[in-house]
């Protein structure tokens, strides 16, 4: 009988050896997948925009793509308006970090930023664009703020334009650099009563696959 006890005290013994290692493997296993990092989207270059925010080097067949559309508005304001493409606007209070497509917009007059957008459109006021050339550059960024480029150079769409004192056409469009199939090109040159803008685009992919 005590033989018996004896040898059944073993055999427990042996079982929990063998079963404790493979529990415990199969725990840190789940538990590294739950704490899994999501996979680095893009590249982070050393190239960084003018408050230091690094730019985030992405493919460009996928690869966000923006054109400005400027538009005059009652009392000398501008209405800016975006076409986006492989891009959507993150929500307020978004968690800090790239996802692919996705972030949000910087306005630039004259090289001085003046808004974030999450939505495609913004009015500038008279105050903004005074009597004069200026340069309005739209520029996406990732919610980690980091830039969006496609072959080193940022993805963003600048239209030039030089405001005068008359009142312009509210029925011109002023457009910025296209984006792929979207119609207009880079380099167009519109003119309206009080106002003329010609355009660049800069990082934004052109129709052909290559950064403009």
């Amino acid at each position: 009988m005590s033989w018996t006890r004896g040898f059944l005290a073993a055999l427990a013994v042996c079982v929990l050896l063998l079963a404790g290692p493979a529990g415990c493997g199969t725990g840190d296993a789940h538990e590294q997948q739950q704490g899994a990092s999501p996979s680095p989207v893009g590249k982070l270059l050393d190239h960084t925009d003018e408050a230091g925010r690094r730019y985030r080097e992405v493919d460009g067949e996928d690869a966000p793509a923006v054109r400005v559309e400027v538009q005059p508005a009652p009392a000398g304001a501008w209405d800016v308006r975006l076409t986006l493409r492989h891009f959507r606007f993150s929500p307020p209070g978004a968690k800090a970090e790239a996802v692919a497509g996705r972030g949000t917009a910087r306005l630039f007059v004259d090289g001085r930023p003046v808004a974030e957008l999450r939505t495609p459109s913004h009015r500038l006021t008279a105050d903004r664009l005074p009597h004069g050339t200026h340069q309005v550059t739209v520029r996406l960024y990732a919610d980690d703020d980091t830039v969006w480029a496609v072959h080193g150079d940022p993805v963003e769409s600048t239209a030039a334009i030089t405001a005068s004192g008359a009142e312009a056409d509210p029925g011109v469009s002023l457009r910025g650099a296209a984006v792929p199939g979207a119609g207009a090109g880079p380099d167009a040159a519109v003119s309206a009563r009080g106002a003329l803008v010609r355009t660049e685009g800069r990082g934004s992919p052109d129709p052909g696959g290559e950064a403009s």
